[in-house]
């Protein structure tokens, strides 16, 4: 991702792309006023980023890679797919074979490039499941699946939803935690005698506000519970955000998974960390065209929403739903737990300078501390598997 950005560099829209945030703004400004004229930033989120054939995830707009808003990691470099594949292949041999599930899989690389080095490994997954609830995104996958050698290409299955019948296997889930709608949250009055207040959207004119209400109980009590477990307490006017979306989702995560681990790889931290008083504005950042900015009421549907994910409530949601919480870790310590230096080594090996110049600028990308090394983390998640997983074998971050 990239820096922040003042709103007058953002590039300007064209005529097609004004009209679809029109669109999609007029869209949310119905819901909004048969809602009563004021909802949840969680429920603006939703719409802006999934609204049937409106959202910025639904509708025809490029997304990753040079020509979109932002670059994941696979994009940058197969060594990424490549050492999350080495970790797949472990597990799979572990329990004996089963099924790959990924969870939101953007343009297919990871996909592609995954299942390639799991049959250079000869661990193929019997199935390849991609879960996309974007009909676009699963038309760009469909394209990118369908250059693979056929015997690959076959075992690649494409659901709208949960499967019907829990697996076996791995799932995989780089870069979805952070695109879940968030409340937002506002604390008001001194430490000892906060209110909770829930920072909503109202339309205004042509676009949208936000607007300060009594947080509904959910929040309130998410709210509490967080700030009953800092170290220190928050200051009046502190402004941040919770996914209330977190618990339901691993819940449906641990029902699909029978035997097996889960990898949930994204931008965050332990609560702890998340919730700094320093860090008292929150963690919401909108991307466009690779600039990072946070006003999410601009640009309604062409842009992405995030929020830094908390790795506590993702893990406490785990630890109810069932599930083992196998290792958490930074995405360089998972790397190279993994093997990316062999890789890396083995792919300089006959290269020539350009080559070797840009793989090595590729896994700087990916694992050094002021690019993706420590801001990402990987996080495993398990049921039934009691054996050692590589990728978490040099670190041991608590949270």
């Amino acid at each position: 991702m990239t820096s922040d950005a003042s709103l007058t560099t953002l590039p300007p829209l064209s005529p097609a792309e004004r009209a679809h945030a029109e669109r999609v703004s007029e869209h949310i400004r119905g819901f909004i006023a048969a809602q009563g004229g004021v909802v949840g930033f969680d429920a603006y989120m939703r719409l802006a980023l999934y609204a049937p054939g409106l959202g910025y995830y639904s509708a025809g707009t490029t997304k990753f890679g040079g020509a979109g808003d932002f670059v994941t990691a696979p994009e940058i470099s197969s060594l990424f797919s490549r050492c999350v594949a080495r970790q797949a292949s472990e597990v799979l041999e572990e329990i004996g074979g089963g099924d790959i599930l990924e969870l939101g899989a953007g343009t297919g690389t990871l996909a592609a490039d995954v299942l390639t080095e799991l049959d250079a490994l000869g661990q193929l997954p019997e199935r390849y499941c991609i879960l996309e609830v974007s009909a676009d995104l699963a038309e760009r996958q469909r394209a990118r699946i369908a250059a693979l050698p056929p015997a690959l290409a076959r075992r690649v299955e494409w659901l709208d939803r949960w499967p019907a019948r829990p697996m076996r296997g791995v799932v995989l889930a780089n870069e979805v935690l952070d695109a879940m709608p968030v409340a937002r949250f506002v604390l008001r009055g001194a430490p000892g005698a906060q209110r909770v207040r829930a920072l909503g959207v109202a339309a205004a004119g042509s676009g949208f506000q936000g607007r300060e209400t009594d947080a509904p109980p959910e929040l309130e009590q998410a709210v509490r519970a967080i700030l009953t477990a800092l170290p220190e307490d928050l200051a009046d006017g502190y402004t941040s955000e919770v996914c209330l979306a977190f618990q339901p989702w691993i819940a449906s995560l641990a029902a699909q998974l029978e035997q097996g681990v889960a990898l949930l790889i994204d931008y965050g931290l332990p609560r702890e960390h998340l919730y700094h008083p320093q860090r008292d504005t929150g963690t919401l950042r909108c991307h466009f065209r690779h600039r990072a900015h946070d006003d999410p009421f601009i640009n309604v549907g062409l842009q992405d929403i995030t929020a830094w994910v908390d790795f506590t409530r993702v893990a406490e949601a785990a630890d109810s739903a069932g599930l083992e919480m196998l290792g958490f870790v930074t995405q360089a310590a998972f790397l190279i737990g993994a093997g990316i230096e062999s890789l890396l080594t083995t792919g300089m090996q006959g290269a020539d300078l350009r080559r070797q110049a840009q793989l090595a600028g590729e896994a700087r990308r990916l694992m050094l501390p002021g690019e993706m090394g420590e801001v990402f983390k990987v996080i495993a998640l398990g049921r039934g598997y009691d054996a050692p997983l590589a990728g978490f074998s040099t670190q041991k971050l608590s949270l």
